[in-house]
């Protein structure tokens, strides 16, 4: 349900709630929050919150170190591990300095943007996210270890799949929360689980998908375990990927698809920094279904893009490169300007590469471009690139390459 201001007020008054969770996120995705009473409500949303941003990665220094958060009443929802009496809420926000003007490092305001982009070119995005993470035992002092829940397998089921019920209850978390899951499995991995989440327009995908990690960690932590989202968790064995399923539809009749998928190939190298943003998320490519080349194919996991088998409005995109340690605003918006190059400029779709990658010749293999091999290679591919020049703040880009 989307709330007004006036309806959230209303809201907060009737369900006895007594926090208010202001949610934002530094520049590489981490979420942040601050708690304000009820009779605070009215203020934040009339002139914002002030916080202290020297503190947060991008968010500047002690010389100029106030930022407002801005609530935005429509994200509102509960949080409902919390209790029922005295409850929690959280809303998202967006950020400006101290005269109104939005803060360039505001991510989500990023994507806003590349949004309202898409929309005067005549063109709408839904975007659908599937997030792998690992389970881990805690040790005896509630610290996190790498011995997975359960040596389970792809799909496996109960017993060997210990975490059958830990999903069960994020996805009913997550469907108290307004958010619809739509399939959970056993990964190939130890420990390892999958929640697919239904599409949606681009930024509430991206605001579920903060969510979810929260969710996933929270009911966790709740069950005596851990979640891990990090690229690699365990060395030789499957990473973690960030599966992003995209669509577009246009005011005039055409099919995109082709020029979306170009778009794509031809800004993938110049964005995998963002995609893949941690030194751990370039031990993934080229095993266990992360791709390693640039390439697309219609159903083949091998590739870096693919078009799963679906019909009607299930038609998609995957693209497979991006890890959960991603800010996802940040790489929504650099998707959606990427594509939107691939329309505007009709760019050439290559040949579909209809072979197992990973089984492929030395010889077949030189005929595909290769994504970045380490952080270094990427951060310097896109130090170099005009298209991230023209759609990234150079605050942001300094802050990947320079960490």
């Amino acid at each position: 349900m989307k709330y007004s201001k006036e309806e959230v007020i209303q809201y907060v008054h009737e369900e006895d709630v007594k926090f208010i969770r202001l949610a934002f996120c530094d520049v590489f995705g981490r979420q942040k929050n601050i708690s304000i009473m009820p009779q605070e409500l009215s203020r934040a949303f009339e002139y914002g919150i002030a916080i202290d941003a020297s503190a947060i990665a991008g968010f500047g220094d002690e010389n100029h170190s106030d930022l407002f958060l801005h609530p935005e009443a429509d994200t509102l929802t509960p949080l409902p591990w919390r209790p029922e009496h005295g409850s929690v809420v959280r809303m998202f926000c967006h950020i400006t300095y101290p005269n109104g003007k939005i803060f360039e490092c505001d991510t989500r305001s990023i994507l806003k943007n590349a949004i309202q982009k898409a929309k005067l070119s005549g063109h709408q995005f839904f975007f659908g996210a599937e997030q792998e993470f690992y389970l881990f035992m805690l040790d005896d002092n509630g610290n996190p270890t790498k011995e997975p829940y359960d040596n389970a397998t792809y799909m496996d089921i109960a017993p060997e799949d210990k975490g059958e019920n830990i999903r069960r209850e994020i996805c009913l978390t997550l469907e108290q929360m307004g958010i619809q899951p739509e399939s959970s499995h056993h990964e190939e991995g130890p420990g390892q689980n999958e929640i697919d989440l239904r599409y949606s327009d681009p930024l509430t995908a991206a605001d579920n998908a903060m969510t979810f990690q929260t969710v996933v960690k929270t009911i966790a932590r709740r069950n005596g375990l851990c979640a891990d989202f990090s690229p690699k968790p365990l060395e030789n064995k499957p990473g973690n990927g960030f599966h992003i399923n995209i669509s577009v539809k246009s005011s005039y009749d055409a099919d995109n698809v082709k020029y979306l998928i170009a778009g794509i190939l031809d800004k993938v190298a110049d964005m995998t920094v963002f995609l893949n943003s941690t030194e751990s998320s370039y031990r993934r490519f080229g095993s266990n279904k992360a791709p390693k080349y640039i390439s697309w194919s219609s159903e083949n996991r091998s590739q870096l893009v693919r078009i799963p088998a679906a019909v009607g409005e299930y038609r998609r995109v995957e693209l497979r490169s991006p890890d959960p340690a991603a800010n996802t605003y940040l790489i929504f918006a650099l998707i959606i300007y990427a594509i939107l190059d691939g329309i505007e400029n009709k760019l050439e779709l290559p040949a579909p590469a209809d072979i197992n990658l990973y089984k492929a010749d030395v010889n077949t293999l030189a005929n595909f471009k290769q994504l970045p091999c380490n952080l270094k290679s990427a951060c310097a591919i896109a130090a170099n690139s005009n298209f991230i020049k023209k759609n990234i703040p150079d605050a942001i880009l300094d802050i990947y390459c320079n960490k």
